[in-house]
C-alpha cells in the first residue's frame, strides 16, 4: 500500500463519519456519547474492510478515533491545544500562523490551516452562542460551551485574514487559598482579603490583560457567605463561581436589524431589581462604571475589574470613566462617590517569567483632598515579595460587625 493511500485513510473515514452523523441526525455539540459510539462503529467497520483490502489501513486506530472526534465534535487541529492544560491562550494571526501561550510566553506552533478551515472553525465556535459575524458586525465576543472566551475580527478591519483569539482559564481558583498555593498571594494578605469580603467591603481588581483579574474575582467570591445571593454582569460569561445562589447575566449583540442589544449598563440596572446581596461586574471600560458606582453606593457590596497599570491609576480611571455616561455627570459628583463606593483595590501583575502575582493592595479611606481620592497602602511589593505596608483601611466598623479586628488582621506578617 502506498504512503499516499495511507495518508488518505483518515480523510476517507472522516467523510464516512460525517455522513453517518448527518443521516442519523446526531448533534455533535450535544450528544458526545452518540458521536463516540458512531466513531467507534465506523472505525471497526473500516478495519474490517481494510483487512479485505478494500480500503487503505489505519496506522493507529486509537489516534484515528481521537482525531475523528476532534474533527466532528471539537475544534479539529486546534482541539489538542484546548486539551493541553499548560496552554493558556490560542490565537491565529493568519491560517499559517497559529500561536499559543504557555506559562505566559508565546509560541509559534507547527499547525497550518487554510482560510476555509478557519472560517469553518469560527462558525462552529459561534454556533452555540448565537452570535453573528459579518461585514456589518466585524467583531465578535463569545464563549465556547466549555467556557473558553473567543474573540474574532474579520477583514476589512484586519488586513487580509481572520484574527482569532481563544482564551482559556487554567488556574480556576475558587478560594484565595488556591492563589496562595499558586504563589500569587501571601497567606497573610489572603486572610485580610477574605475578611474584607465577608465584611462586605467593595473590591476593585486592577491589572493588565492576562494578569489574572478574573481568577482573582473568582477567588474573592469564594469568601462570600453561602447565604448571600450574587448577581454577575459580564460582556461574555467568564466567571465560574462555586457559590450556591448565583445568577449570571451577559450582554447581547444587536440583531441584523440593529435592535435587541443589551449593553452592560442595562445589566447592572436590571441586577439591582433581582434582590442581590452582592453584585459582581466582570469588567468596566466605559459608561457602565457610572451605573456600577450607583449600585455600590446603594449599600449593596460588590466587585469589579478594570484595566490599569497600578492601583492609583485604577482609582483615577474610576474617577474619569463615569464622565462618559453623560454631560450632566460631573467630577464633583464622581470623585467623592468613588471615595465612598470603593474600599479596596487589589492590583495584579504578570511578570517576565509569566507568573501572575498581586503587586499591591490599597485601601480607599473615603476622603478627598483637592479633588484627589485619598488612599492608604496596605500591602506592597518589596524585593519581589508582597509585604505589609503601613496603611489601614476604612470601614473598620464593618469588619467589627463581621467579627474581625483589623489591627489583628494586619498585625502579623512580613513588613516593608
Amino acid at each position: 500500500m502506498s504512503q499516499v493511500a495511507l495518508n488518505q485513510a483518515p480523510s476517507l473515514l472522516e467523510d464516512e463519519v460525517r455522513e453517518l452523523i448527518r443521516r442519523r441526525g446526531v448533534d455533535p455539540a450535544r450528544d458526545a456519547e452518540g458521536v463516540r459510539a458512531l466513531i467507534a462503529a465506523a472505525v471497526a467497520d473500516y478495519d474490517d474492510r481494510s483487512l479485505a483490502g478494500l480500503v487503505p489501513p489505519l496506522s493507529d486506530a486509537e489516534q484515528t478515533r481521537k482525531d475523528l472526534h476532534d474533527a466532528v465534535a471539537g475544534l479539529g487541529p486546534l482541539q489538542r491545544y484546548l486539551d493541553d492544560p499548560t496552554i493558556e491562550e490560542i490565537w491565529l494571526n493568519e491560517p499559517g500562523k497559529v500561536f499559543v501561550a504557555r506559562g505566559g510566553r508565546p509560541e509559534l506552533t507547527t499547525t497550518i490551516l487554510t482560510d476555509a478551515q478557519v472560517r469553518e472553525l469560527v462558525e462552529r465556535m459561534l454556533r452555540a452562542s448565537g452570535r453573528r459575524l459579518d461585514l456589518s458586525s466585524p467583531f465578535v465576543d463569545a464563549s465556547l460551551t466549555t467556557g473558553e472566551r473567543v474573540h474574532v475580527v474579520i477583514p476589512d478591519i484586519t488586513r487580509a485574514s481572520w484574527a482569532v483569539n481563544i482564551r482559556k482559564y487554567i488556574a480556576r481558583a475558587s478560594r484565595l487559598a488556591d492563589l496562595v498555593a499558586l504563589g500569587s498571594l501571601t497567606a497573610h494578605a489572603a486572610s485580610f482579603l477574605d475578611a474584607a469580603v465577608v465584611a462586605g467591603l467593595n473590591v476593585l481588581v486592577s491589572g493588565a490583560t492576562q494578569a489574572g483579574k478574573t481568577t482573582m474575582v473568582n477567588a474573592l467570591a469564594g469568601a462570600i457567605p453561602a447565604s448571600e445571593r450574587i448577581i454577575t454582569c459580564e460582556e461574555v460569561f467568564e466567571l465560574r463561581l462555586a457559590n450556591r445562589d448565583v445568577v449570571a447575566l451577559q450582554c447581547r449583540q444587536p440583531n441584523l436589524e440593529g435592535a435587541g442589544e443589551v449593553p452592560l449598563r442595562r445589566l447592572v440596572k436590571e441586577a439591582l431589581r433581582m434582590r442581590p446581596d452582592r453584585i459582581i461586574i466582570g469588567e468596566v471600560r466605559e459608561a457602565e462604571s457610572f451605573d456600577m458606582l450607583i449600585a455600590l453606593n446603594s449599600g449593596i457590596p460588590g466587585m469589579c475589574t478594570v484595566h490599569a497599570n497600578s492601583a492609583r491609576e485604577a482609582i483615577t480611571k474610576m474617577c474619569t470613566l463615569p464622565l462618559l455616561a453623560g454631560e450632566n455627570v460631573s467630577p464633583r459628583f464622581v470623585v467623592p462617590t468613588v471615595a465612598t463606593a470603593v474600599d479596596i483595590v487589589v492590583h495584579l501583575t504578570l511578570d517576565r517569567e509569566g507568573r501572575r502575582r498581586v503587586r499591591e493592595i490599597v485601601a480607599v479611606t473615603g476622603r478627598v483632598e483637592d479633588g484627589v481620592v485619598e488612599t492608604a497602602e496596605l500591602y506592597t511589593t518589596a524585593s519581589g515579595t508582597l509585604v505589609r505596608a503601613g496603611g489601614f483601611p476604612g470601614g473598620v466598623e464593618r469588619f467589627e460587625r463581621a467579627g474581625f479586628d483589623v489591627a489583628v488582621l494586619l498585625a502579623d506578617g512580613p513588613r516593608r
